[in-house]
This record gives structure tokens, C-alpha cells and sequence, in this order.
């Protein structure tokens, strides 16, 4: 999600101990708009609040004893079919990632993709996977920690991504349930927070089932 919901002058400034990962693939404070430095973006003055804001606060919250990267290349109104392996955004995705892994450790990846699927649902669920699958190969972790996240009232493409979980181990949802948004697809300011949110603790429960199986 390139994010397309507004965010206040407060949530503007850098996040403590939170870096991101800029056009010259180097770490930088990370501060609002979090896609600024997408490969594959539309326009800089749309690219505004994503759930990346208020999941690293909380990640951080929780692990005060850490520094968190953020490796952020979206774009707004893309179809599953154009993250394909050997596709462009792919290959894009996969190349920041590795240059981030040069310098950190690649935790998990948040996923949240659907609408323009919406009206040809049929074998979304088997294309995530395939996705996964080839991420989690090409990155070099085998169990690397996926969480996709539900969209606005697409219930085919929401019930197909809430069976993730059983589908691909070290995987988990984000609801969309009772969120609000501006328009037909774009989550407001408020749900954007509750979804990153929401993404925390999802990858916090992964972590912790992966260093109790360690």
C-alpha cells in the first residue's frame, strides 16, 4: 500500500530509532511519505500516510532495545499479476531488499494489494502463495515472516487472504473489518493507524513462534 491518506504535522517528523531506506539505497531517518523513495511510484505528491507509520512505532514500543529499516516500494492500484516473479515491480521489490539485507536482517514483509483484483477474484489466494514462495527463495529466508492485509469490502478477495494463515506457515492477516474509509478503496487516517498497528502485532506473534521453535 503506497498509503493516500493524510497525516498531520506531527506524524511528518523522523521516527526515533526507525530508518528508511532512500533512492541512493542508503538509510535515512524515516519520516512521512514512507514511499517517497519507491522505484515504481506514482507521483510524489500523492504518495502520503501508509500503515509502515504507525507499525514501526509500535514495533518499537515493544522492542526498545532495537533499530528498525524500512524497505518501502509501492504502488497505488497495482494487481497481484504485475508482482509476478521476473516482473518489474518484482525484481525492484527483491533488489532493495537484498541491498538492505547488506547492512540488516530482513524480519517480514507486510503485504496489502487487492482492489484491482476485485472484479477477477478467482485464484488470488494461489497467486499470493506463488508470491511468497518465490520472495521467501530469492531473499534467502525459507520462513520468512508474510502478513497481507484485508481490503475495503472485496469479501472474494478478503475471504481468499484470511486463509492464508492455513494455507503458507509463518504467514498472518490483518482484518478490514469495521474500518473506515475516504473513498471507495483508501482507508482514512485513523484506519491506516489501526491496520499498521494490527500488521505489529501479527509480526511480533511471528517472531515469537519462530524463536520458540528455535
Amino acid at each position: 500500500m503506497a498509503g493516500r491518506a493524510p497525516f498531520s504535522e506531527n506524524e511528518a517528523t523522523a521516527i526515533p530509532r526507525c530508518f528508511l531506506l532512500n533512492a541512493k539505497d542508503s538509510w535515512e531517518p524515516a519520516k512521512n511519505p514512507l514511499n517517497i523513495y519507491s522505484t515504481i511510484r506514482k507521483g510524489a505528491g500523492m504518495q502520503k500516510l501508509n500503515p509502515g507509520y504507525s507499525f514501526s512505532l509500535e514495533m518499537l514500543k515493544k522492542h526498545k532495545d532495537i533499530l528498525l529499516g524500512l524497505v518501502v516500494n509501492a504502488k497505488g492500484g497495482t494487481k497481484i499479476e504485475q508482482w509476478k516473479k521476473d516482473t518489474r515491480f518484482y525484481k525492484e521489490a527483491v533488489r532493495r531488499a537484498q541491498e538492505a539485507q547488506k547492512s540488516g536482517t530482513l524480519k517480514g514483509i507486510l503485504w496489502h494489494q487487492g482492489e484491482s483484483n476485485n472484479g477477477n477474484p478467482d485464484g488470488y489466494l494461489e497467486k499470493l502463495k506463488d508470491l511468497i514462495t518465490s520472495l521467501r527463495k530469492d531473499l534467502g529466508i525459507p520462513n520468512l515472516p508474510f502478513i497481507a492485509g484485508q481490503v475495503n469490502k472485496a469479501p472474494k478477495i478478503n475471504e481468499q487472504i484470511a486463509k492464508l494463515p492455513q494455507t503458507v506457515p509463518h504467514t498472518a492477516f490483518v482484518s478490514s473489518k469495521d474500518l473506515k474509509t475516504m473513498d471507495r478503496w483508501h482507508f482514512d487516517q485513523e484506519s491506516i493507524n489501526i491496520i499498521g498497528k494490527q500488521y505489529a502485532m501479527e509480526m511480533l506473534t511471528l517472531r515469537l513462534k519462530a524463536d520458540n521453535k528455535r
